[in-house]
């Protein structure tokens, strides 16, 4: 329950940062109010905005790191617990499997292996 409420305020911190880095103005925007682009007449005022926003932005982002701690925290309890449970042992999982019966199989014409120098196809010697 307080996994699942850390990761939907992880989620909206992190949505919330991003708007508000996309709405803000860079720094090069104040040279552009200087010469008359209106810049400066926002919202928030022609420094209000900065603050503000900037201001909001540090909280969420602390809010985000603070949450994305807790994650963590939540996620190294999870692994000690599974860790703690252990691995079960192999020869507890094999399934022991049915020998086919004879008629199931194929049967294919054998043929000696041969291993001597004289098994190279006449195309494929070396000069």
């Amino acid at each position: 329950m307080l996994e699942t409420v850390v990761v939907v305020l992880h989620l909206l911190a992190a949505l919330c940062v991003v708007l508000l880095v996309l709405l803000q103005q860079g720094k090069g925007a104040d040279a552009g109010a200087s010469f008359g682009a209106g810049a400066s007449a926002t919202v928030f005022g022609s420094q209000g905005s900065a603050t503000f926003l900037s201001r909001v932005t540090a909280i969420l982002a602390a809010a985000f790191f603070i949450t994305s701690l807790g994650l963590g925290y939540f996620a190294k309890e999870k692994a000690e617990a599974l860790a703690q449970v252990g691995l079960p042992d192999p020869a507890v999982l094999q399934v022991p499997q049915e020998k086919p019966a004879a008629g199931d199989l194929p049967v294919l014409d054998e043929k000696p292996a041969t291993g001597g120098a004289g098994d190279v196809p006449a195309g494929s010697e070396r000069k």
